[in-house]
């Protein structure tokens, strides 16, 4: 199954509607360039005998107004919008296991292994969330440069870490998960396919979802450079 169906069924699957990317619209978008929708008329010509003499080396223009106007503006409006709710519930929920670890109400919440499941089946659907949402963005940035034969897509995703907006910066996951291993499942699937791996002397943790997609999420803090411990 190509991921774009993935996604879509993971996002229509939720028990609530939660904020994702616009796969389809965002490919829609990129059409119109392997259409010619961006070329200039001279440029449509030689495309399009190109085309007949099967060769087809002329590419969307590496300053596309089609793409550039129309797909990094739609594709950073939707990249905030996960992560602000990613953000919005990973701290709801660990406020939460805080406050119900504190006093009496530990004591209280002790005897209700409902509520620490639920607790934990909630922290591990969040990081399901962060990344695949994280597989989608490198997906669509991708492709992106296949199309154009350009860096513009890598060039996005360095100014979206340089804002610190990329979900897997967000220190919130990686709480998250540390949370999820420390109270969970040991044998649970979510980590089968996790391993700790460094590269240049920093080290990240590989997570494997959907038995098919990997996520490298970097364990050094963007903004102290202090190594997270999980």
């Amino acid at each position: 199954m190509k991921f774009c169906k993935t996604y879509q069924n993971y996002m229509q699957g939720q028990e609530e509607k939660l904020p994702g990317l616009e796969f389809k619209k965002l490919k829609k978008i990129m059409k119109k360039c392997r259409s010619g929708g961006c070329y200039s008329p001279i440029m449509l010509i030689n495309h399009n005998n190109n085309i007949n003499n099967n060769n087809p080396t002329i590419k969307c223009p590496i300053q596309c107004p089609v793409c550039d106007g129309s797909f990094f503006p739609s594709l950073l409006n939707e990249l905030l919008e996960v992560v602000g709710c990613f953000n919005q519930r990973a701290q709801h929920l660990l406020e939460l296991h805080l406050s119900s670890n504190s006093g009496f109400k530990k004591y209280l919440l002790c005897l209700s292994k409902s509520h620490h499941n639920s607790i934990t089946q909630e922290g591990k659907d969040l990081v399901i969330y962060a990344l695949i949402n994280a597989v989608a963005t490198r997906k669509i940035l991708k492709k992106y440069d296949k199309i154009h034969d350009s860096k513009q897509g890598q060039l996005f995703k360095s100014q979206v870490q340089a804002m610190h907006k990329e979900i897997l910066q967000s220190p919130w996951l990686i709480e998250l998960m540390a949370l999820y291993i420390n109270t969970g499942d040991p044998k649970s699937s979510l980590f089968d396919g996790c391993c700790l791996t460094f590269k240049d002397g920093k080290p990240s943790l590989t997570c494997q979802i959907f038995n098919s997609y990997k996520v490298d999420i970097d364990l050094t803090c963007s903004i102290c450079l202090v190594t997270y411990l999980l």
